[in-house]
């Protein structure tokens, strides 16, 4: 199965109580279709005392089954909480987005993406800047006045 594939037969399951385990999700997704694969991920602090960081993945067979599970399973209750249940996406990077150790601006195409002016393209791509781009001054030609109100007669 292809990572594209896995992913969308994969669900997120957010809002878990601490006492569902491995096989409850199991069980609880199970009406939906052959369930592959569940994961509750560890939290990451060693220190930490609960089984899981409150959320997990439960991978189907097919595609159409984690459809069918979303729809029927959001914002159902679950050891009585409420959960999520969506489609997961995938895994970012550890030098992508929020987390990182990098600043946002500083990832490779980021500036480029989201450069509001010409000003900011050429300076993400290196180039001089060109005086002929450069706009007008809208502050040019009101240098006389620095009076306010009506000009007197």
């Amino acid at each position: 199965m292809t990572d594209a594939s896995r992913l969308k037969s994969t669900v997120y399951v957010g809002g878990l109580d601490n006492a569902v385990t491995v096989p409850i999700l199991h069980a609880a997704f199970l009406p939906f279709g052959e369930v592959v694969d569940v994961s509750l991920p560890k939290p990451e602090a060693p220190s930490s005392r609960d089984p899981h960081r409150g959320f997990g993945y439960v991978e189907f067979e097919l595609p159409a089954d984690a459809k069918e599970a979303i729809d029927n399973m959001n914002q159902s209750e679950l050891f009585g909480r409420v959960i999520k249940v969506a489609a997961a996406k995938p895994q970012k990077e550890a030098h992508e987005g929020l987390g990182s150790k990098t600043a946002v601006w500083q990832q490779e195409g980021w500036l480029a993406k989201h450069a509001v002016s010409e000003e900011d393209r050429l300076a993400a791509q290196g180039g001089a800047m060109n005086l002929d781009t450069v706009a007008e001054d809208p502050m040019q030609g009101l240098e006389g006045l620095d009076v306010a109100g009506p000009k007197p007669e």
